[in-house]
């Protein structure tokens, strides 16, 4: 399986924010968090399949992720924050609180097709 690196950029969407009401253990709200926005010329290069599941690494951690297409630029990718892109942040905030969590240059790869009965884990 080919790997290709990215820039990676986390932020808030609005169905999150909508979303948090229900609190963050609600499967719709992991769902959200979970998923990873892709431009479909970078899915195709690297042979991913909407739906599919992939492996982003970052020099601080990896987290696995449910790959959509999306409307990013190409050699870009976006996640909304949560629990998976904590794995992947440093803890240098450079004074400000916060991890950076614009522009990261990360590694994706496409995950092999779980077995029947097989359960993803991040």
């Amino acid at each position: 399986m080919e790997r290709k690196r990215f820039i990676m950029n986390a932020g808030r969407t609005t169905k999150q924010g909508q979303q948090i009401n229900a609190g963050k253990d609600h499967p719709e709200y992991q769902a959200i968090v979970s998923t990873l926005n892709m431009h479909a010329e970078d899915m195709r290069a690297i042979g991913i399949q909407s739906d599919s599941s992939v492996r982003v690494r970052s020099e601080n951690g990896e987290a696995t992720f449910r790959c959509v297409e999306g409307k990013v630029p190409q050699g870009m990718i976006f996640v909304p924050y949560g629990p998976p892109t904590c794995h992947l942040m440093g803890q240098t905030t450079d004074g400000t609180g916060m991890p950076t969590s614009k522009g990261w240059e990360v590694e994706v790869e496409p995950m092999a097709p779980e077995a029947p009965g097989a359960q993803v884990t991040s």
